[in-house]
């Protein structure tokens, strides 16, 4: 049975440790493949172009987006952040899982456009400790904590339009439970029509 690679959406409040997530899901499981984003905003320390983002002008941006060459986009904070197109639609077809990790805006437009992914929210265990970590990893100012704050109270709003929650209070097991989810997903089936459809002839053919 051919499986086809699936879109994968993970979201969640600035502070949740999605990146993380996201990097330890890859180094424990080999099916996975993470799109490289799109921003304007500038590196954090020890991040590098082309691994953790591109990151481009607000010029070079909007001219992907007049060139169709963005899967989704948004403006998050006063930066635009987007998924390139090509990478995506490649490691679909080469059956890998494609994890976008984005914010709710574009996530919400990929649901749009691409109604058979899966949209997963990462969860702090509680609002005190989103804060707490949000200060502990020392790259902000409390003026943008704050803003990022604001933000988590807008996208509470939102959850409910996602497919799944996983709360990222212990990092094993939360890497554990989202590879499940995914695990699952494949075995939708919307998501094995072609096999179904060949058992159905099978069976046909043998009456």
């Amino acid at each position: 049975m051919n499986q086809k690679g699936i879109l994968i959406v993970v979201s969640g409040f600035a502070g949740t440790g999605k990146g993380t997530l996201m990097k330890r899901l890859l180094q424990d499981y080999d099916n996975y493949a993470l799109s490289v984003s799109m921003t304007t905003r500038s590196p954090r320390p020890g991040e590098r172009d082309g691994i953790e983002y591109f990151f481009v002008t607000k010029e070079a941006f909007e001219e992907k987006i007049a060139q169709d060459g963005l899967v989704e986009y948004a403006c998050y904070v006063g930066n635009y952040y987007g998924t390139p197109r090509a990478y995506v639609e490649e490691k679909l077809g080469e059956g890998k899982d494609v994890i976008l990790e984005i914010e709710i805006q574009g996530a919400l437009k990929i649901k749009e456009k691409f109604p058979d992914s899966v949209l997963i929210f990462v969860m702090p265990p509680s609002g005190p400790e989103l804060k707490a970590r949000l200060v502990g990893r020392g790259t902000e100012t409390m003026d943008v904590i704050e803003k990022r704050m604001s933000r988590a109270i807008e996208e509470s709003q939102g959850i409910e339009h996602y497919d799944y929650i996983v709360v990222n209070d212990d990092l094993d097991e939360c890497t554990q439970r989202l590879h499940n989810i995914i695990c699952s997903a494949h075995s939708t089936p919307g998501r094995n029509m072609e096999f179904i459809n060949k058992i159905r002839n099978e069976l046909t053919q043998g009456n």
